[in-house]
């Protein structure tokens, strides 16, 4: 409840900076017996609520206005530019006689996917999203090819949000010949056996005014037959005694049974499930269905479905169960000390790629679980794709790492020869910058890696301008990447540093693990941990110390930035879940309490009071300068989570650094932004973290 309304005046200047008066509001909330207040409740209404709107773009003013004056901000975003003006491509996948990929030919807001039935040639243009809008701001959130190869199935998202609209177009008119079939969210979706209706996740339409908060419940499988009334889609399958339960429905390739990924709120396991297509009155076949473990599925061959799982193998092993003889399940792969990140069935081979020390190895199994290899890789790095049908002679890889561009090979399935499909050709000389592994320890004797990456012939004299980005949560690995607008950054002295804390994958279920609910303290010590290590081997000192991170790495920001606010420079948290005690009462928001815990368990509340980064923002304290960042449309994580962080930032800051939120307009939780919006934000947060470390924009790059 809402109690009467104080208005609080915040400093009125702080390092030459008005912000704008923020109402407080008298809300209290209990928790198991803690009085809580939340001043800042009512920005959690509707950004199109007249007040809400006022308040963004009043801190927009102040922010454009301060971004404005850094002298070199628009130069370095036409050097960005200038380096992101190249051909980018998809690794390919064929269907039904045809191949099919995307490519931006340098600056186009989205990418384009284009069609050909051979690998020679540039194809042609089937589906160009950047006509979806005249902003680039409708992008395309999913996409599937029948098994004739005749229709495909795509999803359009507008301003970045989970919803979905589906439709269906002909692959050799080019007419789109079904759709919108509206409420769907994730860009889940399928088209079945015969390309004649697909598959699809519908949640309830939203009430007015909550599209972008309304929380994501009641899911349910639904079929659309092509021709029948867009409003009207069969049930296949709902959770009706279980509401706040979600469902994830996935084809096998041959599209006769539907898989079902069951997940339970405040759990890290699921259950899986199938369905006969052939056969649905039969009902679910519940496969696993003990909530102890994860369960992915990879194959079916007949009766025997062919499964990931980390039951009693928290590094992962494949299983296969039987579902006629219905005898206990069978290893067919056993655990080893790689954790496998993905595996495949493509040609008779499966494709298992694992992580060692976060950088990709890819082994190969025979269907007899015997290992024949493994992929002979360019070097340390990632690897992505590798998918393919059961039957295929080849498949596609990317491999990337921190140096050096995404490539992408072939794969002979036959000869067990990668060959060079595409590699890119860019517009600067990417031998100018080098990357290295090194180890952390952490406060509780806890190894873990880090990668860096800066122009060769740095000097470690401490005085480098350094960014140190981190996630730590929902088994999410942080592998090496890269990036053209971190060549600017490194081409400006910079150091660019990936920690892999507890929370991710990087070494398993227990890695995950050691860092939820209870232990999610272990992933900021990991953190900070990493920042000291920076400082304490001289690339850096705190002066020039930056800390970033996006959605669960926001929180990671907030939480290190509270605890140590002397250690960093400049904190640049984007999209961040930010409240801890109310972020399951928005759109998803239920989901994450596997990772988090939740505010209703005692124990759980504690843990997450403790970290919240609203919640222990301390008056009087001197925060570094922070660049709070979000887009107005996001419905993954709400914007009211950076909105009342910075409201009340702003507010407690004693310090002279700024402390600003920038609000994107038009854009969501990252998925599907314009490349030039994409851009301009992060040259506005280089040109921030420059300004706020002493340093300034080069007139020449």
């Amino acid at each position: 409840m809402l109690l009467p309304l104080v208005v609080a005046a915040i400093e009125p200047e702080t390092s030459g900076l008005t912000y704008p008066v923020t109402r407080k509001v008298t809300h209290v909330d209990s928790y198991h017996g803690v009085s809580v207040s939340d001043p800042y409740r009512w920005l959690e209404e509707p950004i199109s609520t007249p007040e809400v709107k006022a308040w963004v773009d009043a801190q927009n003013r102040v922010t454009f206005g301060y971004l404005s004056k850094i002298e070199g901000r628009e130069r370095m975003l036409k050097e960005m530019l200038r380096r992101v003006n190249f051909e980018r491509f998809t690794v390919p996948f064929s269907q039904g006689g045809r191949y099919f990929w995307t490519r931006n030919d340098g600056l186009q807001n989205q990418d384009v996917v284009y069609v050909s039935k051979s690998l020679s040639g540039e194809g042609e243009v089937l589906i160009d999203p950047n006509t979806f809008s005249e902003d680039g701001t409708v992008s395309l959130a999913g996409l599937d090819v029948s098994l004739d190869g005749k229709r495909a199935l795509f999803a359009k998202s507008s301003a970045g949000s989970d919803w979905n609209e589906w439709y269906v177009l002909d692959i050799e008119t080019r007419k789109v010949i079904e759709g919108p079939v509206k409420w769907s969210k994730f860009g889940v979706g399928s088209l079945d056996k015969t390309g004649e209706g697909f598959y699809f996740l519908r949640f309830p339409a939203p009430k007015e005014g909550e599209a972008f908060t309304q929380m994501n419940r009641e899911p349910k499988v639904m079929y659309h037959k092509i021709g029948d009334p867009l409003d009207e889609s069969r049930l296949v399958f709902e959770l009706k005694e279980h509401p706040d339960w979600f469902v994830w429905p996935s084809l096998d390739e041959a599209r006769e049974t539907m898989y079902l990924y069951v997940t339970t709120p405040g759990t890290v396991n699921n259950r899986l499930w199938a369905i006969d297509l052939g056969a649905p009155e039969r009902g679910v076949t519940k496969l696993f269905d003990e909530n102890d473990a994860d369960y992915v599925p990879v194959f079916r061959q007949g009766s025997e479905h062919f499964v990931v799982s980390t039951h009693e193998a928290p590094n992962g092993k494949v299983m296969v169960i039987d579902t006629v003889r219905r005898i206990a399940p069978r290893i067919l792969i056993p655990e080893s000390k790689d954790p496998i990140q993905a595996v495949t069935f493509v040609g008779g081979q499966f494709l298992v790629s694992v992580l060692r020390d976060a950088k990709s190895a890819v082994k190969r199994y025979a269907m007899t679980g015997e290992l024949l290899g493994e992929l002979e890789l360019p070097g340390p790095g990632t690897v992505g794709g590798l998918g393919g049908k059961s039957t295929d002679e080849e498949t596609f890889y990317s491999y990337v790492s921190m140096d050096k561009p995404s490539t992408i090979y072939r794969y002979d399935l036959k000869s067990d020869k990668s060959t060079v499909y595409r590699s890119p050709k860019l517009p600067f000389d990417s031998s100018r910058y080098e990357s290295k592994q090194v180890f952390v320890t952490s406060p509780d004797g806890t190894r873990f890696p880090m990668f860096i990456a800066h122009k060769k012939g740095l000097k470690l004299d401490g005085s480098n301008p350094t960014i140190l980005y981190g996630y730590g949560g929902f088994g999410v690995s942080q592998q090496p990447w890269f990036s053209t607008s971190r060549t600017v950054w490194m081409d400006m002295g910079g150091v660019f540093a990936l920690a892999c804390i507890r929370g991710g994958g990087e070494y398993g279920k227990e890695w995950h693990e050691s860092a939820t609910k209870l232990r999610r303290q272990n992933a900021y010590d990991d953190f900070i941990a990493a920042a000291e290590w920076l400082v304490t081997s001289k690339y850096t000192d705190s002066k020039r110390l930056a800390v970033q991170g996006g959605s669960n790495g926001g929180l990671l920001v907030g939480a290190v930035t509270n605890q140590r606010p002397d250690l960093f420079a400049v904190a640049l948290p984007g999209v961040g879940v930010m409240d801890m005690l109310r972020f399951n009462q928005f759109t998803i928001g239920r989901a994450w309490e596997g990772d988090y815990g939740s505010p209703t368990n005692a124990d759980e509340f504690f843990a997450l009071w403790r970290i919240s980064p609203y919640h222990n923002l301390k008056p009087g304290t001197k925060f570094p300068a922070v660049l709070v960042t979000t887009a107005d449309t996001d419905d993954r994580v709400v914007p009211a989570h950076s909105f009342k962080y910075a409201a009340r930032l702003q507010e407690c800051q004693a310090g002279t650094a700024p402390v600003l939120i920038r609000v994107e307009t038009s854009a969501g939780h990252g998925g599907g932004t314009p490349v030039t919006k994409a851009l301009e934000e992060l040259s506005d947060t280089y040109a921030f973290t420059l300004k706020n470390m002493g340093k300034k924009i080069p007139r020449r790059f």
